[in-house]
């Protein structure tokens, strides 16, 4: 269990998808506008014989074929640095071409990466060689190494496994849906953002990669949904006549909601910090409401990331507009009912942490 800890795997893994995410989002949105106006994404782009919204597509549906690629890449180069770059890209490549998809791709990370230390730790050369191991001796070993494992033990059950699960999410009936989408809101939420969304995150990626959309829909919707669902809680609670947010809560509420409208959820973090149980209480409630809804009801945008500019991409926009309701309000119904009434003794002994900042402040400028 030591030994596990301490490969880090999930760390190397949050890391690639730090990476991920932006080609992911760019590539799906070239791709969203490109199929938007009439656009297909085509295997060569010869010059006279398409249009720009062609082009927009075509873009889009290279940069989200090479997923497998990136998240190799991404791992092989937190695991080894600069000289896990090459081999990472190369089994990656080899993944994609045998179709063992994603998950291959991210495997043949780990793989990489670690063949790469194994390499430099145990392959040792003359003085005079030293100089080629980054370049040639470690990028052709490990490649050669990485990319026939990938080949002839790795792949072929890694694309049996992916198809298998593609067909098994895609014949699920209305009730494993519900159940399905309720897990994914649920675990979506509780972290804000943190190592758990990002873990699931990376699963629900892999079902977007062989063309399932609704489980990275419901991921996404429930992030957009949280922080505008803790704004609603403020106005239901004053139904109630209760007064849940600090002033400085209110203030963070301000800038936490607009940022969930375009699918940034730390904004919360602050006012979840002050009362975490029942923070997280609403915002597991109102996430697997949410996450049901949406993959019962077919949510599917083609975007993973935007907020409430996913909605356009759906081929069910009404959909992605339910799930972000259902999810909001019963958030903001959970946490109005279940959040303590903040009295004047809170305040004030926020205002008095708040002096005490600001004078530690001014001795550490001083």
């Amino acid at each position: 269990m030591k030994k596990i800890k301490e490969l880090n795997l999930k760390g190397h893994l949050l890391t690639a998808i730090s990476y991920l995410i932006p080609i992911v989002c760019g590539a799906g949105f070239l791709i969203a506008i490109g199929m938007a106006f009439g656009g297909t994404s085509q295997p060569q782009l010869i010059q006279g014989e398409f249009s720009i919204w062609d082009a927009f597509a075509t873009m889009g549906g290279a940069g989200l074929g090479l997923l497998p690629v990136v998240i190799a890449t991404g791992i092989a180069y937190s695991i080894a640095g600069k000289p896990g770059i090459a081999p990472g890209f190369i089994i990656g490549l080899t993944a994609n071409a045998i179709g063992a998809g994603f998950i291959g791709g991210l495997l043949g990370g780990y793989l990489a990466g670690y063949l790469v230390m194994a390499t430099l730790k145990y392959v040792k050369v003359p003085k005079w060689a030293k100089g080629l191991m980054p370049t040639l001796i470690i990028p052709f070993l490990t490649s050669v190494i990485g990319g026939l494992m990938m080949i002839y033990i790795i792949g072929l059950p890694i694309a049996a496994f992916t198809s298998l699960l593609t067909n098994a999410l895609d014949s699920l009936g209305s009730s494993s849906l519900l159940l399905f989408g309720g897990v994914i809101g649920l675990l979506s939420g509780v972290d804000y953002g943190g190592p758990i969304n990002k873990t699931v995150f990376a699963f629900v990626l892999t079902m977007q990669a062989e063309g399932l959309n609704g489980p990275i829909t419901a991921l996404q919707l429930v992030n957009t949904a949280t922080p505008i669902g803790f704004g609603l809680a403020y106005f239901i609670a004053k139904l109630f006549r209760k007064n849940i947010y600090t002033p400085v809560e209110v203030e963070t509420l301000k800038s936490a909601v607009p940022m969930g409208v375009i699918n940034i959820v730390e904004g919360v973090i602050p006012i979840v910090m002050n009362d975490i149980v029942r923070g997280v209480i609403a915002t597991a409630i109102g996430g697997a409401a949410g996450g049901a809804v949406s993959m019962v009801l077919g949510a599917d945008a083609t975007v993973p990331f935007g907020g409430v500019l996913m909605i356009p991409t759906m081929s069910r926009p009404w959909a992605g507009v339910a799930a972000l309701v259902v999810n909001i309000l019963v958030t903001g119904v959970t946490l109005a009912l279940i959040k303590k009434n903040v009295t004047q003794d809170d305040m004030n002994m926020q205002s008095e942490v708040e002096e005490a900042d600001i004078d530690l402040d001014d001795i550490q400028i001083f």
